[in-house]
């Protein structure tokens, strides 16, 4: 009986003093994951306020600034949600990253089987999507098609909306969208 007794006490000593190492342990992975996370957010909101369009008094026109990366951005509003885009002018549709899908309120499935397209490396996989509402600017557009990407980071603004304005300008290091 008193054997029975110590072996209990000493497996609930054992028990405690793993469940305090895993308590330890996983109070530090948050820290790092929040300053990671931080961290993130702090260059998006960077590239955000670097990319906020400007609109001319003069025609209502849309211009954004080339970034240091030779690309172009633009903060889209998509189902009332702002999406950070690559306006990409070659791209033929609204192409989301998964991330940026869950933000603009679309579901997506795990596996994402259906080949969308091809790139350099081959058939591109995601799922294809219909968007409520896309904004830029003094510009909405409904119902418009997109895919949700299973790779990638960056989200494109492809000519499914860019077509929408009457004219898509490049002037040195500023796009002007009309």
């Amino acid at each position: 009986m008193l054997r029975t007794f110590f072996t209990i006490v000493i497996g609930l000593a054992i028990v405690s003093a793993m469940l305090g190492r895993t308590h330890s342990s996983a109070s530090h992975k948050p820290d790092a994951a929040q300053k990671a996370f931080d961290d993130e957010s702090e260059r998006v909101a960077e590239l955000k306020a670097q990319n906020e369009p400007q609109f001319t008094n003069q025609d209502g026109a849309i211009e954004l600034q080339r970034q240091r990366d030779g690309h172009f951005y633009a903060d889209v509003r998509i189902n009332g949600n702002f999406v950070h885009m690559l306006v990409d002018t070659g791209a033929t549709d609204i192409a989301l990253s998964r991330d940026d899908a869950r933000t603009a309120g679309l579901a997506t499935s795990i596996g994402m089987p259906d080949v969308v397209g091809e790139g350099a490396d081959g058939a591109v996989h995601g799922e294809y999507a219909k968007l409520d509402r896309v904004e830029l600017g003094p510009l909405t557009a409904e119902g418009l098609d997109a895919v949700v990407l299973n790779g990638g980071q960056t989200s494109l603004l492809g000519q499914s909306f860019l077509s929408k304005f009457s004219s898509v300008e490049i002037h040195g290091d500023t796009m002007i969208l009309r």
